[in-house]
């Protein structure tokens, strides 16, 4: 069995918050939207059922991690990019030869809010993906030594 991975997933508040992944059946919703080749690729070959996710609030006035969750579904198409009504239509895209998947995330504990800022302040988060200058990704993967770390820090990350 492949070792457990771990991810940053990050989400925007006002389309899906960390309440409103709470408030879901089974507190899961799917990822959909990502329009990302790279983050698309974490999710289509290196994301496992029962995999780590940092719940990660973007797009807002502090952003940061506000909750731990789990990969809670292999990945399958992302309905989204068949809709001409949605953001994230893909015109280039057919239900034959789907270009976008999303996995399913799973949410187990919301957890005191960690700011951007605070990240910052950790040396021992110091080569985290969110934290590279020009990262604009909106899934990366965290290490298990990071995992570890935020876990003193939100309370026991780690299961």
């Amino acid at each position: 069995m492949p070792a457990k991975s771990f991810w940053l997933m990050k989400s925007e508040p006002d389309e899906c918050s960390i309440d409103d992944a709470l408030a879901m059946p089974r507190q899961t919703v799917p990822w959909f939207g990502v329009r990302n080749y790279q983050a698309r690729n974490f999710m289509r070959d290196a994301m496992r059922i029962g995999d780590g996710v940092l719940f990660y609030h973007s797009g807002c006035a502090e952003p940061g991690i506000a909750g731990i969750g789990e990969v809670a579904s292999t990945p399958y198409p992302d309905a989204t990019q068949f809709d001409p009504k949605s953001p994230y239509h893909d015109a280039k895209s057919s239900r034959e030869s789907p270009r976008w998947v999303l996995v399913d995330v799973r949410v187990l504990r919301k957890t005191r809010y960690l700011a951007l800022a605070e990240l910052r302040r950790h040396e021992a988060l110091a080569d985290m993906a969110v934290l590279r200058k020009g990262n604009r990704l909106s899934i990366t993967p965290v290490t298990p030594a990071e995992w570890r770390y935020l876990g003193t820090l939100l309370g026991s990350a780690s299961r």
